[in-house]
Order: C-alpha cells, then sequence, then structure tokens
C-alpha cells in the first residue's frame, strides 16, 4: 500500500465530504471519522459540493436502506464521477457484498474498521470492483469514543456501543457487536472538549445507553452505572444543558429520574422505546419489559417533573399483530401522558426471528396503522405544546435560516420560531410561551429581563 500520507505532498490538499443515515450515534462517529481525515491533510467539503472522495455512514434500521444508499451514491458520481465513494457502518457491516457491487462504489467497511479508513485507502483511483474490509462481527469488542461537533447547534457524545438484547426484529446487535461502554474517564474529557468549542448543548447517545458501564474494562463486569455517568457529567464545568436520547424502559431508574428533576445541567426530556402496547406483542418482540413498567416509569418522570417531555418509539405491523392487539397499544398510548411518538413501520430484516414467525401482516394494514398513530402523535405533541402555552422557558436557538425564521428548542423540547436573526443563533435565552403557530411551531417573547444586543427582540413575535 501507499504511504498514506503522501496524499498531503501535493500542492492541494484533497477534499473529502460526509453523507450520514440514520441515528445520533451515527452523526457521532462521521463527525469523528471526519477529523481524522483533517488530521491526514484533507480538507473536509459539504457533501453538495465537488470532493475527491465521499464517505457514506450507513445504516441498517432505515426503510429501503440499500434503496437510499443507491441514490446517495448517484449523487455523489453526479458532482465527480472520479471521486473515491466508500460505504462504512451498519449496512455496510450487514450487507458488505451488496454495498460493494453498486456502481461507482470502491471501498467498503464494516464495524471494526470504518475507524481505520485512512488505513485503507491509498492514491484515490476508482477501483474496477468494490473492495470489503469487514470483520465477523464477534471481533467488534473494542470501544471507539466518538463526538460531534461543527455539524449542529448540539454535539452528540457517544458514551455506549453495541447491544447484548436479542429483540427479535432488529440487528444492530449484528451490525455493532455486544455491548460495551467508554472509560468514564474518556467520557468526561470528551465533554470538556465539547463544552470549550462553544456548544451550549450535549446529546448523550450510544445503542443502549442506559447499559452503560458493561464492558468498560473489556468485561461485562459493570465497573460504573449509567445513574454514575449521569452524576458526573452533570458536574463538568461549561456545559449549559445536557440531554439523554433513547433510554429503554427497564434500564432507566427511579434513582436516575430523580436526580435529572434535581441536576444542573440535564433537561427534562426523555425519549423511551416502547415499541408495543401490548404484552403479549412485547412478549414475542423479547422485549426486557411488560407495559406496566412503561407505565411506572411515565408516571414516575410526571411526579417529579410534571413539565417534562416523554418521546416514545413505537413499532406497528410486528407478525402476530392483530387489530386487538394494536387498538391496545393504540389505546395504551392515548391514555397515557405522553408528548410524542415516533412510528416504525414493521419491516423484515434478514438474519432476526422475527422475519421467519408467521401472522405476517399486510402491508396496507401496517401503512393504516402507522397513519392512526402519527395522527395520534400530532395530537399529542399538540396537547402538550398547548399545555406549555403562558409558561417561561430557555430556548437554545439553530442557526439555519428558514424562510425567515430562525427555530429553537426549550429545554423540555418544545419547538420555538421567531423572525429570523443572526444574533441569536447559538445563544441560550430566556422566553414566555405565547401561541401556537400554524405550523405547529410556537411563537414566543423574550423575558423583560433578557434584552439581547439586537434591536426589536423583547417584543411578542
Amino acid at each position: 500500500m501507499e504511504n498514506k500520507y503522501e496524499l498531503t505532498q501535493t500542492s492541494q490538499a484533497k477534499k473529502v465530504a460526509f453523507y450520514t443515515l440514520g441515528c445520533k450515534l451515527n452523526f457521532s462517529e462521521t463527525s469523528t471519522i471526519a477529523r481524522n481525515f483533517q488530521n491526514e491533510g484533507f480538507d473536509r467539503v459539504d457533501f453538495e459540493e465537488v470532493a475527491d472522495m465521499y464517505v457514506i455512514n450507513t445504516c441498517s434500521v432505515t426503510e429501503n436502506a440499500d434503496k437510499q444508499f443507491k441514490q446517495i451514491v448517484r449523487k455523489a458520481m453526479k458532482l465527480n464521477d472520479k471521486a473515491f465513494i466508500a460505504a462504512v457502518g451498519c449496512y455496510a457491516q450487514l450487507k458488505p457484498e451488496e454495498l460493494a457491487a453498486v456502481d461507482g462504489v470502491d471501498l467498503v467497511l464494516g464495524a471494526t474498521e470504518k475507524f481505520k479508513i485512512t488505513d485503507y485507502i491509498n492514491d484515490l483511483s476508482k477501483n474496477d470492483f468494490g473492495e470489503v474490509h469487514s470483520c465477523e462481527i464477534a471481533e467488534a469488542d473494542f470501544y471507539v469514543g466518538s463526538y460531534s461537533i461543527g455539524d449542529r447547534t448540539r454535539a452528540f457524545l457517544k458514551v455506549q456501543d453495541g447491544c447484548d438484547y436479542k429483540c427479535t426484529y432488529c440487528t444492530i446487535p449484528l451490525a455493532r457487536g455486544i455491548s460495551r461502554s467508554d472509560e468514564l474517564e474518556n467520557v468526561l474529557r470528551n465533554a470538556k472538549e465539547i463544552s470549550v468549542q462553544g456548544i451550549k448543548e450535549i446529546v448523550l447517545t450510544g445503542v443502549n445507553i442506559g447499559d452503560y458501564g458493561k464492558g468498560e474494562f473489556g468485561n461485562k463486569k459493570h465497573e460504573h452505572t449509567f445513574l454514575e455517568l449521569v452524576q458526573e457529567l452533570d458536574k463538568v464545568e461549561g456545559i449549559e444543558r445536557l440531554r439523554i436520547s433513547s433510554i429503554e424502559p427497564n434500564l432507566l431508574k427511579n434513582e436516575t429520574i430523580e436526580f435529572v428533576s434535581k441536576s444542573r445541567t440535564f433537561v427534562p426530556h426523555f425519549h423511551i422505546p416502547l415499541q408495543s402496547g401490548s404484552n403479549e406483542i412485547l412478549k414475542l418482540m423479547k422485549r426486557r419489559y411488560q407495559r406496566e413498567v412503561y407505565t411506572e416509569r411515565v408516571n414516575k418522570i410526571r411526579e417529579v417533573m410534571p413539565d417534562a417531555c416523554i418521546g416514545v418509539d413505537v413499532i406497528v405491523g410486528f407478525p402476530g399483530e392483530t387489530d386487538e392487539h394494536f387498538l391496545e397499544t393504540y389505546h395504551f398510548l392515548n391514555d397515557l401522558a405522553i408528548s410524542y411518538l415516533h412510528v416504525f413501520t414493521y419491516s423484515e430484516r434478514d438474519n432476526t426471528e422475527a422475519a421467519e414467525m408467521t401472522g405476517v401482516v399486510p402491508a396496507n394494514v401496517r401503512a393504516k396503522r402507522s397513519k392512526m398513530l402519527r395522527g395520534l402523535s400530532v395530537k399529542k405533541r399538540r396537547a402538550f405544546y398547548e399545555s406549555q402555552i403562558g409558561t417561561k422557558r430557555t430556548v437554545l436557538f439553530e442557526t439555519e435560516n428558514k424562510e425567515g425564521y430562525i427555530h429553537g428548542f426549550t429545554e423540555n423540547y418544545v419547538r420555538v420560531k421567531t423572525p429570523w436573526n443572526p444574533a441569536l443563533a447559538n445563544t441560550l435565552q430566556e422566553i414566555n410561551l405565547t401561541k401556537i403557530d400554524e405550523d405547529g411551531s410556537v411563537r414566543m417573547e423574550f423575558t423583560s429581563s433578557v434584552r439581547p444586543a439586537v434591536s426589536g427582540l423583547n417584543v411578542e413575535v
């Protein structure tokens, strides 16, 4: 292999662009991989620009993952048909040969290889066939820490990877391997690095973050717990907001909920996967709780944080889900004090137990159930937003000008908007929530105690 450093010996640095599919964890890993390229002398450019190399971080959960991937490759080839194209991530681990066969793809790297991508490239000349480097997933037993900065207003901080659960519909353990955690000291070090970049909010991410501690030192022993992680992060100076991403209901302990309610930096927002409101279906899914546990968690959050935002993941159309099972889920969610839903239509995945199950739900029925739950989500979010009108909140504004408005999120995840003003970007402001706009976001006024150094911002907008 040619010395990779020869890439930087030319008078002009090579350009690399990245495209990320899927979850917050993927975004954190893309950002880390991008920094590795920059350390090797590459210039990072936007994916819409002409680049010498395009890296696509794939997702196995996304509907029609292969179709999406092909579209992105075509987009890259239109920009530069001589560009070197690499696929990494979950889908690259599960279906490496399939991705390698896509016209234009030069390199496919699996779970353990993606962080060493610069070791696999030389002069960026196109290959006749996609080159595959993909380990047996059992070999994915080491941890690579990641965090994203510079891409968004928030930073995604990876604290855990892999999963030991065996949910019958899920390919993530096949794509990412066993549950393993970052060392606590390293997480804290990364959090401090993020805090000095002027980033106001960190979102904790992983595959199963409530399992944090397992594998921290290469074994199954829990040296630290998720609660201890949360407690230590709350002490890091310079961080103004910490947000917990998706966490399993059986791993979200009352002690953690109580700590968040009193914490300095953790915000009152939880995203808790349910998947089904039917205990029969939960059993078929091999989930590690029953719906009663879920109810207890929601009630506990409401008890100590009445204004908290609670999001829910739910899957419709799982094999064996009858109309009765679905209605059980619908009524369970309708009666629960939650704030919004992420609705996933079940789709078969190779090498999963569910793909072999009987009781397949017709596609049109899956679509109808999905539509019903999406409608319920709109209703739930509206009710939650209405409950927040008249309250005083803190909003973190984002950096984009969207049709003349700047948007942001309160600590409890209410989406607000106000006329565009660049001075507000990436700032925290105290506001009063005043009314719900036609597009579903919330209008606001700045509190009298906050007078941004921008004219006309302390009036209702």
